[in-house]
């Protein structure tokens, strides 16, 4: 799915005057819905497979092995091409951070996308153990922005 597709639903939504608009293609879900503002929020949602790359990988701990740390975290990955930032502005706090526990459904970093900035949200309850990327980094379709331990 792309940005081109979204726009189009959006438009759709607003001719037929649509509070909400939700589609499942290809095992992607994306739910639009209109808020008291009358602004669109977005809300994509994808499977995340707790997978991480080698580079991303724990190490292995006194009484542990890497392969058991690495089965426990999960990533969060990025729904789009964007800019990622982790704060809702500049001289703001960052959404989440390493050691924050994190629910599902609780925005934790924002992608801008063609002048659109796009909540994204947590869809798994756990413990931020790494923050993959830096803020105002650009960011890639699937690529890993968080680990994230399952608690």
């Amino acid at each position: 799915m792309n940005i081109k597709e979204i726009k189009e639903m959006i438009i759709l939504m607003n001719e037929n005057n649509l509070s909400e608009f939700e589609l499942e293609k290809q095992g992607l879900k994306i739910r639009l819905r209109k808020g008291s503002d009358g602004l669109v929020e977005k809300v994509i949602e994808r499977p995340v497979a707790p997978v991480l790359s080698a580079a991303n990988a724990p190490q292995a701990g006194p009484g542990g092995t890497a392969q058991a740390a690495a089965s426990k975290a999960n990533e969060i990955k990025s729904p789009m091409v964007g800019t990622f930032y982790a704060a809702p502005s500049p001289d703001a706090q960052p959404f989440v951070g390493p050691g924050d526990i994190i629910e599902v459904g609780q925005v934790v970093c924002i992608i801008e996308a063609m002048k659109l900035m796009n909540e994204i949200k947590s869809d798994i309850k756990g413990k931020v153990t790494s923050v993959l990327v830096e803020n105002s980094d650009p960011v890639e379709f699937g690529q890993a922005l968080f680990l994230v331990e399952p608690i």
